[in-house]
């Protein structure tokens, strides 16, 4: 379940929501391309949708005149106690550089501070400046190296990020309160 709001107003007409059950086929589709070497099978996905320490989202792009709604996206953290990791964060090649990557990668901190962390870390495969990038541009810092990680062998940078803590609402806003 989501505790953070979802994000909106992202270009192209796409649109985030909640990832479910129905859509583990096609997130795993699009998981065994994107990362052929460390893809997730499809039952981690199915545990990991399901627990209720994670929270997943799905980027949609609008069905068009060349066929249905697109899956482009995903993402999903796990927050226990005061910590948050970043499970996984992907976008399909076409439509990296346009913000979704960012937009989702801010969900999952809000999503993380919402349910009571105050930090939230990943994990980013060295050779991909790419994604390194677009972290440290969104405030997270390089804190660590696990040698031979992934398996390929290919090194993962551990970054972190300190979370604000989450705002709470104030009661007198509320519906009930009126």
């Amino acid at each position: 379940m989501s505790l953070a709001a979802l994000p909106t107003g992202l270009a192209g007409g796409v649109t985030a929501r909640p990832m479910t059950l129905h859509d583990v086929p096609a997130v795993h589709t699009l998981e065994l391309a994107l990362f052929p070497a460390d893809a997730w099978p499809l039952d981690m996905f199915l545990a990991e949708i399901t627990h209720p320490s994670r929270a997943y989202i799905l980027l949609e792009a609008p069905a068009n005149d060349t066929g249905p709604a697109q899956v482009i996206g995903y993402a999903g953290c796990m927050s226990v106690a005061d910590t948050a990791d970043v499970q996984t964060i992907a976008v399909l090649p076409a439509y990296q550089g346009l913000g979704y990557g960012r937009a989702m990668l801010d969900y999952l901190a809000r999503e993380a501070s919402a349910r009571g962390a105050e930090k939230i870390m990943l994990e980013v495969r060295a050779d991909n400046p790419r994604a390194q990038d677009l972290y440290r541009r969104n405030g997270y810092q390089h804190i660590h190296t696990r040698r031979r990680y992934y398996r390929d062998g290919v090194h993962a940078l551990i970054m972190s990020k300190e979370l604000p803590p989450a705002i709470e609402a104030d009661p007198a806003d509320s519906p009930a309160s009126a």
